[in-house]
């Protein structure tokens, strides 16, 4: 009812000619949830990405506190806190849009954070059974991290950097397109160079 009595009153308002520009935003009015959709969506992209951080924290974790070789320690440092530097601050984004309640926010950055020392200590924990170049223990490795690796570049490319690149600030302008694109290859070539070691 509120939703009819705010479209009627724009129409009368504003005219019906611009009635159009501003049905998109009336989405947001109405929610099952009594939630916005765009927040709903936010807090769904939070939650997926917290997922797929989690995982791949405990798997980095796990290889980090089974290995024996200090070459291999030292790689892996050295990604973890490239990892857990730049996906702190994605995830905080996106946790502070979804404007979640004191409590949520709480339980997820605990997630966050103690999910890498979880590993390490699985770890040190399995390193005398857990044979790092055996079948079972590289294929369970490796669906970890393929799963964890294609759910948080599904949600870099489609839910985080496809909202900002077809905003309209970035549509507007050549310049910004060109800049923010460099950005992303910049970005993409230094993990990719950090695999190196890790």
């Amino acid at each position: 009812m509120l939703v009819k009595e705010t479209k009627r009153w724009l129409v009368v308002a504003v005219g019906a000619n611009n009635f159009g520009h501003f049905h998109g935003q009336l989405h947001d009015i109405k929610s099952g949830s009594g939630v916005p959709s765009t927040q709903l969506r936010f807090r769904v992209v939070a939650m997926v990405l917290e997922l797929g951080i989690i995982v791949h924290s405990v798997v980095i974790g796990l290889s980090l506190g089974a290995s024996n070789n200090t070459c291999t320690i030292r790689g892996l440092i050295a990604a973890l806190c490239f990892h857990q530097m730049f996906e702190g601050m994605g995830l905080g984004g996106c946790i502070l849009q979804a404007e979640f309640k004191f409590l949520k926010k709480v339980i997820m950055v605990f997630f966050f954070s103690v999910t890498t020392p979880f590993g390490i200590a699985l770890g040190i924990a399995l390193s005398n059974t857990y044979e790092e170049n055996s079948p079972k223990a590289l294929i369970t490795v490796g669906l970890l991290n393929a799963s964890s690796a294609g759910l948080l570049i599904y949600m870099a490319l489609v839910d985080l950097l496809a909202a900002d690149f077809m905003g309209p600030k970035l549509q507007s302008s050549i310049k910004l397109q060109i800049k923010s694109y460099v950005a992303v290859l910049l970005g993409s070539g230094t993990m990719s160079l950090l695999a190196k070691w890790a």
